[in-house]
């Protein structure tokens, strides 16, 4: 595999990486509705407000979420809104799996 390649593929699983927590799941699921502030996906993910904003953090650095001030408040938006097509793959792989690992259960 040459470099470049080899690169791309690191990125890509950065940005997997960002996504693979429940919370930062959640909080991309809230931000497809739009925009909202630390505090406001805090409480739709039912989660500590600095443990919301570490979670941020780690999207923002991935460059899932973008962050924009509004007066005294800071607003979290996606910025990479296809990020929703992924996420529609991952619960199409986990009906797979369920329908898969009923097929198996109902052959026994």
């Amino acid at each position: 595999m040459d470099q470049d390649k080899r690169r791309l593929y690191e990125l890509k699983a950065e940005v997997m990486q960002a996504l693979g927590h429940p919370i930062r799941l959640a909080i991309v699921d809230c931000l497809s509705r739009g925009e909202l502030s630390v505090g406001e996906v805090a409480g739709q993910v039912e989660a500590e407000r600095s443990n919301v904003s570490r979670h941020l953090s780690v999207l923002l650095k991935a460059d899932v979420v973008a962050k924009r001030k509004d007066g005294l408040h800071v607003v979290y938006r996606l910025k990479t809104p296809c990020v929703l097509g992924f996420m529609g793959c991952l619960t199409n792989v986990l009906r797979e799996r369920a329908e898969g690992a009923s097929a198996l259960l109902k052959s026994l």
